[in-house]
């Protein structure tokens, strides 16, 4: 990607993750974090669970379609623990993927015993997708971030409900709960798990429905955003969550002209038009790219 970037081939910005393998972290952990103009590698990514619509997601009680299975964790927790403490003490983010009640809950327990109390680390759960009800407070607790994707929720909203009965269905996709937990949430695609279109998430976060409009009202409509959440949680809050707030994420002097225009206004525009709403022009650092 460097080398792409700097020829200038590839004029997009990226945001890059180690993979947590010994002899990736062994190789590039003592140089620190690395940043140019276009490319920031600062994250370490790690792996707590699979996924919920395989049953690979770990959670505390039984699927309520599979009573014998409870999902599984894909590293013992100690393992957690340890790069936890490795990373501690260095300018590294730690970013793990956890989706089971459980495995939230192993991972918020390991960031809770290192973090300590409110902190500017700016240690993520990516998806953060179903969480006990006691389990919520560890966000804040430490300052940790959930870092959610709207389209999982009008995705999994046809199943999920199966796989976790309705009590613990209340503790998933619940942006808004986790919204409040820090004041600010950043959003992203899942791309390409989930479709890339950014107006598939805001449609999916604000009105809660799919691409087909389904359904009517919206799937557990006390977690939807407001539109002005939606459109930080794309921008300013996802910049945020890359420790790059201060250069991109914001239309302000000084910063990055990372922008688009678009045909319709997303504040104003009815649901059943989100994904009518065309980008006109895109310019990335200022240059006209599209």
């Amino acid at each position: 990607m460097d080398s792409l970037q700097k020829a200038g081939v590839l004029k997009m910005r990226v945001y890059a993750m180690l993979r947590d393998n010994p002899e990736v972290l062994d190789y590039y952990l003592p140089k620190g974090p690395y940043k140019t103009d276009l490319l920031y590698v600062k994250g370490v990514k790690a792996y707590a669970d699979g996924a919920l619509g395989s049953r690979g997601a770990c959670l505390l009680q039984p699927y309520s379609d599979r009573p014998d299975w409870r999902g599984f964790l894909l590293s013992a927790p100690a393992h957690f623990d340890s790069l936890a403490a490795r990373l501690i003490g260095t300018d590294w983010q730690l970013c793990t993927h956890a989706i089971g009640d459980s495995g939230n809950r192993m991972i918020l327990t390991v960031y809770n015993k290192y973090l300590k109390g409110p902190n500017d680390k700016r240690w993520r759960v990516e998806h953060a997708q179903v969480i006990n009800d006691a389990d919520f407070e560890l966000f804040g607790k430490t300052s940790v971030i959930a870092s959610v994707q709207p389209t999982h929720a009008t995705s999994d909203m046809y199943w999920a409900g199966e796989r976790l009965g309705p009590e613990r269905l209340k503790g998933a996709y619940a942006f808004r709960r986790l919204l409040k937990e820090n004041g600010w949430l950043p959003l992203g695609t899942d791309f390409p798990v989930e479709d890339i279109s950014p107006f598939k998430t805001f449609l999916a976060a604000v009105f809660r429905v799919d691409a087909k409009g389904y359904p009517a009202g919206g799937f557990q409509p006390e977690n939807a955003l407001t539109r002005e959440q939606a459109i930080r949680g794309m921008t300013i809050w996802a910049a945020k969550a890359d420790c790059l707030e201060k250069e991109i994420g914001s239309l302000e002097v000084g910063k990055k002209a990372d922008l688009v225009i678009l045909n319709k206004d997303l504040m104003d525009v009815p649901a059943a038009e989100v994904l009518q709403v065309k980008p006109e022009s895109t310019y990335a650092s200022g240059v006209k790219v599209y």
